[in-house]
């Protein structure tokens, strides 16, 4: 059975004819087609944390919330990433400085416990519509 029956066989005007069915299909591929269009390219850029140290470097996903041990110069930092933010959460360092610094969260941001030679940094597409400062 044709999905495309030619009208002028039964004495019609000519041309072709379209089956309510058909144009459902159409209609149901195009609307799939568009959901996963949007769902590939219309999310938000996806960044990455990038780790360093020692000359190794290791790359998570910021959306998956874990602890990870990283091998430093003087001993082990904890680095944890949660809810889409990475912080340095423990090191051997003695002012403990990194510990005490801010998470990051936006690509370009950076943190590092220098005695220990571990540099943390997000990498990504940075979203253009936030502001970086207030000014009043």
């Amino acid at each position: 059975m044709p999905l495309i029956r030619r009208a002028g066989a039964r004495g019609g005007r000519g041309g072709f004819k379209v089956r309510w069915l058909d144009a459902l299909i159409v209609a149901l591929s195009a609307a799939l087609f568009v959901c996963l269009a949007v769902s590939v390219y219309g999310g938000p850029p996806s960044s990455v944390l990038v780790i360093t140290s020692g000359g190794d470097e290791w790359i998570y996903q910021l959306n998956q919330d874990r602890v990870i041990e990283v091998p430093g110069l003087i001993g082990v930092s904890i680095v944890g990433i949660h809810d889409g933010e990475a912080h340095i959460d423990d090191s051997p360092c003695a002012n403990r400085t990194c510990v005490a610094s801010q998470p990051i969260r936006r690509p370009g941001e950076w943190a590092a416990c220098l005695p220990n030679g571990v540099f943390i940094r997000i990498e990504g597409e940075e979203i253009q519509d936030e502001f970086d400062a207030f000014v009043r």
